[in-house]
């Protein structure tokens, strides 16, 4: 592999460092469980007990990320089959890059004392669309960088690498900057750097800046380095001829059954791994009491073990194909969503244990392990696998067509969470409903050719 080469797939990969503290800081482990705790308080002052409040912000969060996922579903293949089109997707990229900075900076305003909600879930929402939208083109931009037999290996080293740039920024985020609210401190004792106070919680609050100041500094490798195959003028086509084509994509999934399988599946799949990551933090928070800082080194901890195995899956990927690595995958996150809905402080399925037992803790630090594991993995293989059913020429529409499986039922596991948390009165049970979504995405599984439509099975 030439310099050049290896230097394209380098800044490919740092897309994956710079934009992961958007899902691991602000959607997971930080800004997700912040939000839930100062709507939780703003609910009770306005007079409601504290479980409704608890309830009520789950509920306000859910519906954010519902609106996030219904934009995102309807936008992302129209925008992949336009940049396919037109033959250029990087200024998409810089496009929602800075989208993404906006939206980063925009939740900073989030004060404990005066919370604008709503504005703070709309910053939240537009960085998180742009953070999908910028994926949806740098995922287009893979099969160009290497021949198929690699694609896994690549695809899993950039999740690795990724992760890893999330963990790093996770811990610098506990270590300098958020404070545990009772004292006012971080992880190792001092207060917030920068002078931050910690009366207003903004060491916490800098997570929205810290990200943005992060995604700047480590996109200018991508855009130093990275470059669009050139494309024949012939094959450039307006929007309206590139539109018609993406609905001649969708009509054909009638006749690729292995395609249409396969993202029916990991529509399903998906939906429940995001449920995962995006009420993880709110689950800690609510059902263990955990603090901020308890959260973070609970992410930490998801942190290394998806660096770690999205690394050696992406060897597996190439080893055994994606296939095999998501259905395995599946199959740990139904037994970590297994435990997590029989347990809680006081009883580990149905067996009591002592009071004020570190064991529950115990468990969800392992649980948080395999589901940072299994996720890493998962996200990892699905791409390649979807790279398997599609050209480079339309790649962009393909992963539009991904990003649509991905997003199409995106309000699925929030309201599913949400119902049954209010039927049972349970928060551990709300999470049982994502076992059903990840058995049909394994169920699914059984039409999809490993190779796509490169192959037969």
């Amino acid at each position: 592999m030439t310099l050049s080469a290896r230097k394209r797939i380098w800044g490919w990969w740092f897309f994956d460092w710079a934009s992961q503290p958007y899902n691991t800081l602000l959607l997971t482990f930080i800004f997700g469980p912040y939000f839930a705790k100062v709507a939780t308080t703003e609910f009770m002052a306005s007079g409601m007990t504290e479980s409704v409040a608890k309830a009520e912000a789950q509920a306000y969060w859910g519906f954010g990320l519902t609106i996030c996922g219904v934009v995102i579903a309807i936008l992302s293949p129209i925008l992949g089959a336009i940049a396919d089109g037109s033959g250029r997707r990087m200024i998409w990229i810089w496009f929602f890059s800075v989208l993404y900075v906006v939206g980063a900076l925009g939740i900073w305003q989030l004060t404990p004392e005066a919370p604008m909600l709503a504005q703070a879930v709309f910053f939240f929402g537009i960085g998180f669309v742009a953070m999908e939208f910028a994926t949806t083109f740098t995922n287009a931009l893979m099969p160009s960088l290497v021949e198929d037999e690699k694609l896994g290996s690549v695809s899993g080293s950039g999740f690795a690498f990724g992760y890893l740039g999330g963990l790093i920024a996770l811990i610098i985020m506990l270590l300098f900057f958020a404070e545990n609210g009772e004292t006012g401190r971080t992880l190792i004792g001092m207060a917030p750097a920068l002078g931050l106070d910690p009366s207003t919680l903004e060491g916490t609050r800098f997570v929205g800046p810290f990200s943005a100041i992060w995604f700047i500094v480590f996109m200018i490798p991508f855009f130093l380095w990275v470059r669009e195959p050139k494309r024949p003028a012939g094959m450039v086509q307006r929007a309206g001829a590139a539109l018609a084509g993406l609905w001649q994509s969708v009509l054909g999934l009638a006749d690729r059954r292995s395609l249409a399988a396969y993202l029916g599946s990991s529509m399903f799949y998906r939906d429940a791994l995001n449920g995962l990551f995006g009420f993880g933090g709110v689950y800690a928070s609510g059902v263990l009491n955990w603090s901020i800082t308890q959260i973070g080194i609970f992410g930490i901890l998801g942190g290394v073990t998806a660096a770690l195995a999205s690394w050696l899956g992406g060897y597996a990927d190439q080893r055994f194909g994606p296939k095999p690595v998501i259905k395995a995958s599946i199959l740990v996150l139904i037994a970590v969503c297994s435990i997590v809905a029989g347990m809680n402080r006081e009883s580990i399925f149905g067996i009591a244990i002592a009071a004020n037992s570190a064991l529950p803790d115990m468990i969800f630090y392992i649980c948080g392990g395999l589901i940072g594991a299994a996720g890493g993995t998962i996200q990892a293989a699905s791409r390649t696998l979807m790279v398997r059913h599609t050209s480079p020429e339309r790649a962009a529409e393909a992963f539009g067509l991904f990003a649509l499986s991905g997003k199409a039922t995106s309000f699925l596991a929030p309201a599913l969470i949400a119902v049954v948390s209010t039927l049972t009165g349970s928060q551990q049970l709300g999470i049982t409903p994502l076992i059903g979504l990840f058995l049909i995405g394994l169920i699914l599984l059984v039409w999809v050719k490993p190779d796509g439509d490169r192959g037969m099975a």
